[in-house]
């Protein structure tokens, strides 16, 4: 990937395709809040890399073929590394927050808290 792509919005790409691998690149856009084009490059990366598989099916001869998305094995273990560390700085976030409050409390009392 580069700068431009977003650890989260990988995270999410992959999240969303691992349940339901039918999903459109106009779908992924629309749950993601981003444009079309950032989730076409995004899913063409995550291709490149070898952490998406793209399957073509149809039903029936006449009907427009149709893609399916798939997660490699290298791809779940990205998800899986990637669900870690996220989570990891979301607990150091909490923490920080979770002091800052407390030190918010005891110099300022609980005069500043209104209910």
């Amino acid at each position: 990937m580069n700068e431009h792509a977003t650890k989260e919005d990988i995270l999410n790409i992959l999240r969303l395709l691992s349940s339901n691998d039918y999903l459109t690149q106009r779908d992924l856009s629309n749950h993601l809040n981003i444009s079309l084009g950032k989730a076409n490059y995004l899913v063409k990366s995550l291709v490149k890399k070898g952490l998406l598989e793209i399957r073509n099916f149809a039903i029936g001869d006449k009907k427009a073929k149709k893609i399916k998305y798939l997660l490699t094995k290298k791809g779940w273990e990205f998800k899986i590394n990637l669900t870690y560390q996220f989570l990891l700085q979301r607990e150091t976030e909490y923490t920080s927050i979770k002091k800052e409050w407390e030190n918010l409390r005891t110099n300022n009392g609980d005069s500043l808290i209104t209910k």
